[in-house]
């Protein structure tokens, strides 16, 4: 989970304490959201988890 934890904080720029209350609720709940923005973004954001090794998927969030 030390892994999950420091590829947040790499790729996401979030303090270790945030990317381990995000690592927890992956490991917890079985997904989070760790990035948002235009399709685009959340395409290379996903390539890039994917490049570290995790599994990443893309969904749409309706509330806007």
């Amino acid at each position: 989970m030390t892994y999950v934890t420091h590829v947040f904080m790499v790729i996401f720029g979030y303090s270790k304490e945030k990317a381990t209350e995000l690592m927890l609720k992956v490991h917890n709940e079985g997904r989070a959201t760790v990035s948002s923005g235009t399709r685009e973004e959340m395409e290379r954001d996903v390539q890039r988890l994917h490049e570290y090794g995790l599994w990443a998927t893309l969904q749409r969030d309706d509330e806007f």
